[in-house]
């Protein structure tokens, strides 16, 4: 029995021990190169409305809605009755186009000075009801007497001539009227990043300015407001973060790697926001925007010079 136990013990060594090449197993999946496919935004992708409709899909806001669209958020909020431009609801059927009847907001920098226009009709002159005469007994004999009397004219003794001495006068300054600016809501833009200015305002239909710059590259605040918007439900737009600002402005950063801000957060000027990337893009950039009340701006008209 011993000796059989020690033919099995050889035999189990002489396999472990035997040459020859291992059973390998093929692990080697669809291989991805570039961007990640888990990359891409699950969530539907806002496009420019073609019914004059757009229904509410999770992750919408009413300004990115707005901007994708070219329009106020405010008015879509008139124009659909919203109590709030912070509360929209999935499901919900907003129209883009104003009913009958509906108020456009314009900005009142846009509204044509007024025009004076002449009277219709002519200024009525009435004589003095009252007239003050100095004392003399004949006058007093007039307004005393229940008969008209007549009045002697009043001799007038011209006076003196005294020699006129001119008198020095301050010049009078005029006071300074300076031109309108073109953002009075703050005084001062930062740049959104560091980088190569590659795309300009209105070159090929674009509506802002491309900055290419390192991935990762931080993406600053261009002034203080409230995040409005974070996320990639803007086709075309990648990873996007939408800022409002004072005086109805807004602005747009796209293209980022990562975002570093929450919708509702208050940001300040300067202050990190993202880092740059090129998500939905070609090449590494920042796509930066500036809007008000719908319309796109061109950046570098608010943006301080670069040396």
């Amino acid at each position: 029995m011993s000796r059989l136990w020690l033919v099995v013990l050889a035999v189990g060594l002489a396999g472990c021990t035997a040459t020859g090449p291992a059973p390998v197993s093929d692990r080697s999946g669809p291989r991805t190169t570039g961007k990640s496919e888990a990359a891409r935004p699950a969530t539907p992708q806002i496009a420019a409305s073609t019914t004059g409709l757009h229904t509410v899909q999770r992750g919408d806001t009413l300004y990115a809605i707005a901007f994708a669209n070219g329009l106020d958020y405010r008015e879509i909020a008139i124009w659909n009755l919203l109590e709030s431009a912070d509360r929209i609801l999935v499901g919900q059927v907003l129209r883009l186009t104003p009913p009958s009847g509906a108020i456009e907001i314009k900005p009142l920098d846009d509204e044509p000075a007024p025009l004076a226009r002449p009277l219709t009709e002519p200024t009525e002159l009435r004589e003095p009801q009252a007239v003050l005469l100095p004392y003399s007994p004949a006058n007093w004999a007039q307004v005393s007497s229940p008969r008209p009397v007549a009045v002697a004219p009043a001799v007038v003794t011209p006076p003196a001539s005294v020699p006129t001495v001119p008198v020095a006068t301050a010049p009078v300054a005029t006071p300074s009227v300076s031109a309108p600016t073109e953002n009075p809501a703050f005084d001062k833009w930062l740049w959104p990043a560091d980088g190569t200015l590659a795309g300009r305002f209105g070159a090929a239909g674009g509506k802002g300015i491309d900055i290419v710059g390192q991935r990762n590259t931080p993406v600053k605040a261009v002034a203080p407001g409230k995040v409005v918007y974070s996320g990639s439900g803007l086709r075309g737009y990648g990873r996007l973060l939408i800022v409002k600002h004072a005086g109805e402005y807004l602005s747009a950063y796209a293209h980022n790697e990562t975002i570093l801000v929450k919708e509702g957060e208050q940001v300040t000027a300067g202050q990190r926001i993202a880092l740059m990337g090129d998500s939905d893009a070609d090449r590494v950039k920042l796509h930066f925007e500036i809007r008000r009340y719908g319309k796109p701006l061109d950046p570098l008209i608010y943006l301080p010079e670069r040396s």
